[in-house]
């Protein structure tokens, strides 16, 4: 970490893939976020698949400015189009579970971020990659 004063997590950065490492690339060096932390966030939530109460943790929680000074808190979740968009999910059974368990998921993640005043967003590579860069 370039600017370890931004990182407000309680334990080490965590990235699954290397979409997340670019992401907490992008959230160290760029200048509009003031604060990061990766997997800081617990919310329950009803596992469709199994019936099971469990828990979701969202990939990022980020503070940022936008162009007109105004702050906005989001949680972010890092998800390729093939779990996350249902156009793209295809035959794939594998695909097909972790969307319905997804949607789950953000249902709870999108009405606690509600409930908190924040922002709830997925990200896909294609947000990630667009024009060159993660966004």
């Amino acid at each position: 970490m370039t600017q370890p004063e931004k990182y407000v997590g309680t334990k080490i950065p965590t990235y699954r893939s290397s979409w997340e490492f670019s992401f907490m690339k992008f959230c160290d060096t760029n200048k509009s976020i003031q604060k990061w932390a990766s997997e800081a966030v617990q919310i329950p939530y009803r596992d469709p698949l199994t019936g099971r109460q469990t828990v979701y943790v969202p990939d990022f929680f980020i503070q940022y400015v936008d162009k007109q000074g105004k702050m906005h808190v989001e949680l972010i979740e890092i998800k390729p189009a093939s779990q996350s968009i249902l156009e793209r999910v295809g035959k794939n059974k594998y695909n097909q579970a972790q969307f319905v368990k997804n949607q789950a998921k953000w249902a709870n993640a999108t009405l606690w971020c509600k409930q908190q005043g924040i922002k709830f967003r997925v990200v896909n590579e294609n947000d990630l990659f667009h024009q060159g860069g993660p966004a």
